[in-house]
């Protein structure tokens, strides 16, 4: 099994930029590639060097091989960078603004500057939303659990390259104004804002967490 250079690289967070595909011939064993998933964690201080193009396509088309019930391919990827970050910041705004008016409220300025600035927290923001499609043996929820999975993979995927992620949503996510900014239907969801790229922070450590409670084994 083949877990791509930054994995053999002592575990580094530093980002390998090169255009390199991601599997390569290290070998690395089973216990060692379960500890590695297990090293996964959610960073918010992300800045430049972000993913490159190729980079990006390498972790979407590990995301796409997610289980996919009848392979309707129940997702789609909206890559978000540079100034486009700001017209995505325009479509938060808006959409608070529209939430706020709802209860009689009026954003302060200082929401409206915390709003609009949310996409400038990272490099490249890697939006996911459903795609779900009618069909008499796939039910909606299990769709959503497919697009779930392949956010996992996505972000399983950038951090093989090197780079940090954090998985947001919001209150905001799926307000008509979003929607809208995505091109997403009524009955869709906006399930993932996958902001990415390298962090000078160090890893935490996480708190075990005891699995007997959650689990049960039956025979």
């Amino acid at each position: 099994m083949s877990i791509s250079e930054e994995y053999r690289d002592n575990n580094s967070d530093e980002p390998n930029n090169t255009e390199s595909p991601i599997v390569t011939n290290s070998q690395v064993t089973d216990e060692q590639l379960i500890n590695w998933i297990k090293s996964r964690r959610s960073i918010g201080n992300l800045s430049i060097p972000a993913p490159t193009e190729s980079q990006i396509k390498a972790a979407i088309d590990c995301a796409v091989t997610a289980p996919d019930h009848k392979k309707l391919q129940p997702w789609r990827f909206i890559v978000t960078q540079g100034n486009a970050r700001h017209e995505l910041g325009r479509a938060f705004l808006a959409a608070a603004e529209a939430q706020a008016a709802q209860t009689g409220e009026t954003l302060s300025e200082k929401s409206r500057q915390q709003t609009y600035n949310m996409p400038l927290r990272a490099p490249v923001i890697i939006t996911v939303v459903t795609q779900m499609q009618a069909h008499k043996k796939v039910p909606p929820f299990e769709q959503v659990l497919s697009v779930g999975a392949a956010v996992q993979n996505l972000i399983l995927a950038l951090k093989a390259q090197g780079f940090s992620t954090v998985w947001r949503t919001g209150l905001l996510c799926n307000e008509p104004a979003v929607k809208a900014y995505f091109d997403v239907d009524a009955d869709d969801y906006v399930t993932a804002f996958v902001y990415t790229g390298s962090s000078p922070c160090d890893m935490p450590t996480r708190k075990p967490i005891d699995i007997e409670p959650l689990t049960r084994f039956e025979q």
